[in-house]
């Protein structure tokens, strides 16, 4: 296989980009930002050795703890729970939430091999009784699995006597956070409820 056709073969890996995108990807790089393609080529190298998981929360950064969990400002009484760290920067980009997070990366699904262990739930009941929280905000997806998911973490919640809430109406049934417009997920949000 040819060196051009690797590279486009590699960008193939990205969500939503196929053959014909790829080679728009490479042909643009190659033929019109040969720099701006090595500076790319460069931080991907850097962001791939130097970015890891928070120790806490589990979202993406270059340190131990993350910005949010270092803050001495957020609210310790509250936590939400995310699939990725992409929707909680959707959320914090969208409202006002001062609490901090957890990201599970993932949802669970044992055909998958995605059991609590994977997702971080040690880490996340270890949370539950070391820190004041009073709230667990669930801000899994509207997928069969993100309130499978959602589901355990209440029970979880109901046997440590913290209140579990998720998301209200405005994200629709079976859509996912990261593609949910901001208006959408700030008024999902606030009218987050009890989960029964």
């Amino acid at each position: 296989m040819s060196l051009l056709a690797q590279l486009m073969h590699s960008f193939q890996i990205l969500p939503g980009v196929g053959p014909k995108s790829a080679q728009r990807i490479c042909f643009n790089l190659l033929q019109k930002n040969k720099d701006e393609a090595i500076k790319l080529a460069e931080i991907l190298k850097q962001a791939c050795e130097k970015i890891g998981e928070c120790q806490r929360c589990r979202t993406l950064t270059e340190h131990k703890l993350c910005r949010i969990c270092l803050s001495d400002k957020r609210n310790a009484e509250q936590l939400c729970i995310v699939e990725t760290p992409a929707d909680l920067m959707q959320i914090e980009q969208s409202t006002d939430f001062s609490g901090t997070y957890f990201v599970l990366h993932g949802n669970l699904s044992p055909l998958d091999g995605l059991g609590p262990s994977e997702l971080g739930f040690p880490k996340m009941i270890d949370i539950f009784s070391n820190e004041p929280i009073k709230e667990v905000i669930i801000a899994t997806n509207s997928t069969l699995e993100g309130q499978t998911t959602a589901q355990y973490i209440a029970q979880l919640c109901s046997k440590v006597d913290i209140k579990a809430t998720t998301l209200a109406r405005g994200v629709p049934l079976g859509g996912e956070l990261e593609y949910v417009d901001a208006g959408t997920i700030a008024h999902a949000f606030g009218s987050r409820e009890e989960i029964q």
